[in-house]
């Protein structure tokens, strides 16, 4: 399964913006994009000033929410014709799409750190959709389904105690109803565009750019 093995702060720091690809460390001090916010490579400082070109700017756009939900180009473009052959505004359907990501659910809930978290978690067999066992992190949640984590006590203990802190800091969005005793979690509804406020994303540049 193809997935992203490079440096992960460089993507952060080429969007010129936090991406909070590592969870809660990108909060601390540590954070490379805190240290240098400018793009990474030679000429990374003075690129940050010039003017993008239209088609910069819908590319970046594009590139920001492949990077944030953890997808490469064949499937974000799949994504975006399934997109387009529902009925409805293109851009919202691609955004809802990607949030009924299983991994992305698991994050959400507040069960995992990250996104990359969530999908080993679901990689690994932790996960269950409505008592089955999935390891697939791009299945498409349904709304009524329910998930829950099932693994051995030490990693069900980290969980628990990891997602009681993550709470905290992202309570779960409205369209999921989280109980993190129990490590379950029901689709209440599918997500609206107004569930999707964490990461400014302007969707319909990323429409543009593929209907070229």
């Amino acid at each position: 399964m193809a997935r992203y093995t490079g440096a992960t702060c460089k993507l952060c720091r080429r969007e010129g913006m936090k991406l909070f690809l590592k969870g809660n460390r990108c909060a601390t001090a540590k954070c490379a994009f805190e240290r240098r916010s400018y793009s990474p490579g030679q000429h990374g400082n003075s690129r940050m000033r010039t003017k993008s070109s239209n088609y910069g700017l819908q590319l970046r756009e594009k590139q920001k929410v492949k990077r944030t939900y953890g997808v490469l180009e064949k499937q974000f473009r799949n994504y975006f014709v399934k997109a387009a052959k529902t009925k409805g505004i293109t851009g919202t359907i691609l955004l809802q799409m990607l949030e009924q990501r299983l991994d992305n659910v698991i994050y959400r809930s507040a069960f995992a750190p990250s996104r990359a978290a969530a999908r080993q978690m679901v990689l690994h067999g932790f996960v269950l959709v409505n008592g089955r066992r999935v390891n697939i992190p791009s299945y498409q949640i349904k709304e009524g389904d329910e998930i829950g984590i099932k693994a051995k006590e030490k990693q069900i203990t980290m969980v628990r105690e990891q997602s009681e802190e993550l709470i905290k800091q992202r309570p779960a969005p409205v369209w999921l109803t989280a109980d993190h005793k129990e490590l379950m979690v029901k689709v209440a509804a599918l997500p609206s565009r107004d569930d999707i406020q964490d990461i400014p994303i302007q969707e319909q540049l990323i429409v543009e750019l593929y209907s070229k």
